[in-house]
């Protein structure tokens, strides 16, 4: 009996092997399977390119005129700034004012210490009254010598002493105005103003700081007088068309993009040249009442027409298609067959949504639009 038992579940033992194995093939076919479905290489196009390369983005590297315009870096600055400062030494008493604050020609920024300054128009004052009260001593004095010379009572050498003394007096009156009028003019010194219409800068002062002439206390600035300078290359400024405003354009990349394009309303090329760095200073006045600008605002001055003609024509990616990795600059270049390439260049400068190259590509060739896109497609 258990001989026979043996032999029925003999043959049972492999089928159960079998079925094991067919059961774990099943599931690494399921979990291969899922794998290649979400590799993005198994998915074929209709023309044996892979159907995932085939749906990237693409642009192609276009050409431009040496003759569109070209970007240099610029600042905005202010036309009208001053620096405050005392013109007399003195305590900061009282800084009426912060960094930021609107203010008025002839308001009151800052005050210094003037208990000495005043008792010294004090005394000046008190000196007028005495040179005044011996001013009409004399003056009536002289009255007195004119009437007894008239009736011969003294002679004439004593009429010339008393209208001497009296011309003394006079001048000593006016001596004394004029030193009362210095001190108080000196007085006024301690009391700093505004220069004109502006806000404040900076306060780079604090109370109880000794002032000295000379020494900034406040920086003060006309928001209404506002320009941009840049940095032209000699070569560059050469070529500078004169005349025509049309050829000059800024641009503020920190603004609204309805906002961010300016035309200048004045044009300035000073004549100097920096030794350091051979270039030229080219300032372009922006008209009043722009919302948003201040001094030390990032800019960029677009010049048409100053490229050199022996340059060539220049070739031009979007800008949002280039990879930046530290000093890497690399764009994914798209071959015959799909498939993105990682490839290094050298760029230029930005042209509005582009980015000249200037190494690295050739006319013709496209590039991947998302540069992640095509780095997951590789």
């Amino acid at each position: 009996m258990d001989s026979g038992s043996d032999k029925q579940h003999a043959p049972a033992r492999p089928a159960a092997r079998v079925a094991r194995w067919a059961a774990a093939a099943a599931a690494a076919a399921v979990i291969v399977g899922a794998a290649l479905a979400q590799s993005p290489r198994s998915p074929q196009s209709p023309d044996g390119a892979p159907a995932a390369a085939a749906a990237l983005a693409t642009a192609a590297v276009s050409g431009g005129s040496a003759a569109e315009a070209q970007a240099y870096d610029g600042v905005v600055e202010a036309a009208r700034q001053t620096t405050v400062a005392a013109q007399v030494p003195g305590v900061v008493v009282t800084l009426a004012v912060q960094a930021g604050d609107a203010v008025r020609a002839g308001q009151v920024l800052a005050r210094l210490d003037a208990r000495a300054a005043d008792q010294t128009a004090a005394a000046g004052d008190a000196q007028v009254r005495a040179a005044r009260a011996l001013q009409e001593a004399a003056t009536k004095e002289v009255e007195r010598q004119r009437r007894l010379f008239e009736r011969h009572y003294i002679s004439q050498a004593a009429l010339d002493r008393a209208e001497a003394q009296h011309r003394a007096a006079e001048a000593q009156v006016a001596a004394q105005i004029a030193g009362a009028g210095a001190a108080h003019a000196q007085s006024t010194y301690y009391t700093i103003t505004a220069p004109y219409d502006g806000i404040v800068a900076s306060v780079p002062a604090v109370a109880g700081d000794m002032a000295l002439p000379g020494k900034p206390l406040l920086v003060v600035y006309d928001p209404h007088v506002l320009r941009v300078s840049a940095a032209l290359p000699q070569s560059a400024a050469a070529r500078l068309p004169a005349g025509a405003k049309a050829d000059v354009r800024v641009e503020l990349p920190e603004l609204p993009e309805v906002r961010r394009w300016i035309e200048p309303a004045a044009r300035e090329l000073l004549p100097t040249v920096d030794p350091a760095t051979h270039t030229r200073t080219l300032r372009l006045g922006l008209p009043a009442g722009l919302a948003g600008v201040a001094p030390g605002l990032f800019a960029r001055v677009w010049l048409s027409g100053v490229a050199a003609p022996a340059e060539g024509p220049r070739l031009y990616v979007p800008a949002r298609s280039v990879v930046r990795r530290a000093e890497l600059s690399a764009v994914y270049v798209v071959g015959a067959d799909g498939r993105p390439a990682l490839r290094q260049v050298r760029t230029g400068p930005v042209a509005g949504d582009r980015i000249e190259v200037l190494a690295g590509l050739a006319a013709g060739e496209r590039v991947a639009l998302d540069p992640q896109a095509a780095a997951a497609r590789r």
